[in-house]
């Protein structure tokens, strides 16, 4: 969608960078015009008034004037600051992942409004949910659904057979489960519980409230979100940033709690 001279925009920040002495570059997800940078003039010093609208996580209404380059903000205001994910390490961490994946699979300038809403939401859950992982690992499964990565759960994707009730494999190179006589010709397959498929089905098939209605932890929740997160790697070739930074959280958390 192109844009005129001067034009608003609802958006989401991603994540900035410096320029110069005093701008920054900011990477927007927007509901009409997808994934782009704008350029944000003087928003570093201190007397900046935007700055404050233009961090990372906030959804804000922005004036943008067209540049030779970037696009250039004019104008800003805060529509939601998301404020319990700035509040609390865990929530952010969370929100950083989810806004590094929404950067890593939206191609630049296409729109998307499924994917603005599904983000959007995801950060509103984020900032009061119980389970941040559960509700993850639901956004996780929606987007690579949304965005064409949607990973095959209900048929072997070596053989095409129909998978049994039984454990089985998840091959993220294969695009998905693969049965046990499959599973021992490719390379990084591992085991599949048969909740875990199940638990996988779910976060494909329901709705966000039916899969937060089943509670998942310890070794079956580990297992899903290990499939899951190998499965984004393989699609997107590298490892998710964000990630390392949510292990290391849990790390101390569980030091913490044994030295408690």
């Amino acid at each position: 969608m192109s844009a005129p001279r001067m034009y608003k925009t609802e958006a989401v920040i991603l994540r900035q960078r410096r320029l110069g002495e005093a701008d920054r570059i900011l990477c927007i997800y927007t509901p009409a015009y997808g994934k782009m940078d704008v350029k944000a003039r003087g928003v570093r010093k201190t007397t900046s008034r935007m700055s404050g609208h233009l961090q990372p996580l906030t959804r804000c209404m922005l004036q943008l004037a067209q540049g030779h380059v970037n696009d250039v903000v004019a104008g800003c205001e805060t529509l939601e600051s998301f404020q319990p994910l700035r509040e609390n390490l865990d929530r952010l961490s969370r929100g950083l992942y989810a806004a590094e994946l929404i950067d890593r699979f939206a191609p630049e300038r296409m729109h998307s409004f499924p994917t603005y809403r599904l983000f959007v939401e995801t950060l509103r859950r984020l900032a009061e949910a119980e389970d941040l992982d559960q509700t993850l690992r639901f956004f996780e499964m929606r987007l690579l659904d949304q965005c064409g990565f949607r990973p095959e759960l209900e048929a072997c994707s070596g053989c095409g057979s129909r998978l049994e009730a039984l454990d089985n494999s998840f091959a993220p190179i294969s695009g998905g489960a693969v049965c046990h006589v499959c599973a021992g010709g490719i390379a990084g397959a591992r085991v599949l519980s048969l909740n875990g498929l199940k638990v996988l089905r779910l976060l494909q098939h329901g709705s966000y409230n039916d899969a937060m209605r089943v509670r998942i932890e310890g070794p079956l929740a580990r297992e899903v979100e290990t499939h899951l997160r190998s499965f984004i790697v393989s699609v997107l070739e590298r490892d998710v940033n964000a990630a390392a930074f949510i292990e290391r959280l849990r790390r101390e958390g569980a030091r913490h709690a044994v030295e408690a």
